[in-house]
């Protein structure tokens, strides 16, 4: 064979590939939803656009500003503007070159660079997952020098007597939080009654770790009429009734420049924060072992990352109302809300074969937080757990295996066996 020959092969194999890859890409593209694939949206068409350079224009213009006019001489305020630099960079890189989630309003951009902050709070994460636990606490001292001194206990359960004085004591800037939290919550899993499962589920879950975290010492009252039929009820039925809004919404987009009032204008740039479009989440844990396991699993990480918040602040002795607690809530809000619609996608569509960079981006989050908890907790709880928190979960436990048995495996057979029984009745008539 010539060289001639032989390159022409080269060239043909490569070009093979080309078209191979083409069409595989094209096959993946059809094997997801329609709603992950919406075209871009022509009001506001400036900022469609790409502005790549005049990005750059700006971030190095911030970047000399620093140079030039902060102090040099202050080492630990050098170090906070480095990081921030830092993390400027990434998610403008990120803003650039990550793929579109499955929300554009009210911009692409804007989820690409929740998906930034992600991976730094990762990358943080892992990072803080190498470090002594004794380091970790002086780290937190970096980010607000009063940090970094051991917490009082405090609990909530040293006086359970029903009075009017004892309730009116309960109630902190801490019930707002319930139903801020659960408003939210309902908002990311967009099911009423999943919702309350989570939320009584919670509430024994404080019931079953209070010999860890004495704030889960709460009188009963506490974690049935406040916290379960007050706050969580609230908080569940506000953001429900948000979801019923967008679900019974007519999604007719038009762009800022055909609508005629100025009024209209104003309302149509308003609603550009709005979704733009709306997909109800049918679970149904029921219909396949599939959809059963992945209601099991999304119910485990949404309850570990409940949990995580209340060990992490416990070990780092970071204050419930700090900022940095407050933050961290805010940014796992923002990180699920993109993430759940990839997960019920995952879940539901049979065709959608991989999970969006969003869902696999928090879990991994989750439980990285869930390793620093391991490695920073021994030690420090050292009280067995109880006997009947054992028992009841071994229950529950038990309960949930043998229902998934019955339900995949025994019922079918014997509906199949049934079914097979009287074919042969008929053919023997």
């Amino acid at each position: 064979m010539s060289d001639d020959d032989a390159l022409d092969d080269v060239s043909l194999s490569l070009q093979q590939r080309r078209v191979l890859a083409a069409a595989s890409h094209a096959q993946r593209a059809r094997h997801l939803s329609p709603k992950f694939h919406e075209s871009t949206d022509p009001t506001l068409a400036f900022f469609y656009h790409p502005r790549t350079l005049s990005v750059l224009v700006c971030l190095l213009a911030g970047f000399l500003y620093v140079a030039l006019f902060i102090d040099p001489s202050n080492d630990i305020l050098n170090t906070r503007w480095g990081l921030v630099a830092l993390c400027s960079v990434f998610i403008v890189i990120s803003v650039v070159l990550f793929r579109d989630g499955p929300f554009i309003r009210p911009h692409p951009a804007l989820w690409r660079a929740v998906l930034a902050l992600n991976v730094l709070y990762e990358m943080f994460l892992v990072f803080l997952l190498f470090q002594s636990k004794q380091t970790g606490r002086q780290m937190m001292a970096f980010f607000d020098p009063v940090l970094g001194v051991e917490l009082p206990e405090r609990s909530y359960g040293d006086n359970c007597a029903l009075t009017v004085e004892n309730v009116k004591g309960g109630i902190d800037i801490f019930v707002l939080a319930h139903s801020l939290g659960w408003f939210g919550k309902a908002l990311i899993i967009r099911n009423h009654t999943m919702c309350w499962i989570l939320s009584i589920t919670f509430e024994l879950l404080e019931y079953s770790l209070a010999h860890q975290l004495p704030n889960f010492n709460e009188c009963w009252w506490d974690h049935w009429i406040l916290d379960v039929f007050t706050c969580n009820w609230l908080g569940i039925y506000v953001g429900m009734k948000w979801c019923e809004h967008f679900k019974m919404k007519t999604y007719t987009w038009h762009g800022i420049r055909e609508i005629p009032t100025i009024k209209g204008k104003l309302s149509r740039a308003g609603a550009q924060f709005t979704p733009h479009s709306w997909t109800v989440y049918q679970w149904a844990p029921t219909r396949r072992f599939k959809s059963f396991a992945g209601f099991i699993a999304f119910a485990v990480l949404i309850m570990l990352a409940e949990l995580n918040v209340f060990y992490l602040k416990s070990l780092l002795w970071v204050p419930p109302e700090h900022p940095l607690v407050i933050a961290r809530l805010a940014l796992l809000f923002l990180f699920a809300l993109p993430s759940a619609r990839e997960y019920y996608e995952y879940y539901s569509n049979p065709r959608c074969k991989r999970m969006g960079a969003h869902c696999w981006m928090l879990i991994t989050t989750l439980l990285t937080e869930l390793l620093i908890i391991v490695k920073f907790g021994r030690g420090e709880f050292s009280e067995p757990f109880p006997t009947p928190v054992i028992a009841f979960w071994s229950l529950v436990v038990s309960i949930l295996v043998g229902f998934s048995i019955w339900q995949f495996a025994i019922a079918p057979w014997l509906r199949r066996h049934r079914s097979s029984a009287q074919t042969g009745d008929k053919k023997t008539e």
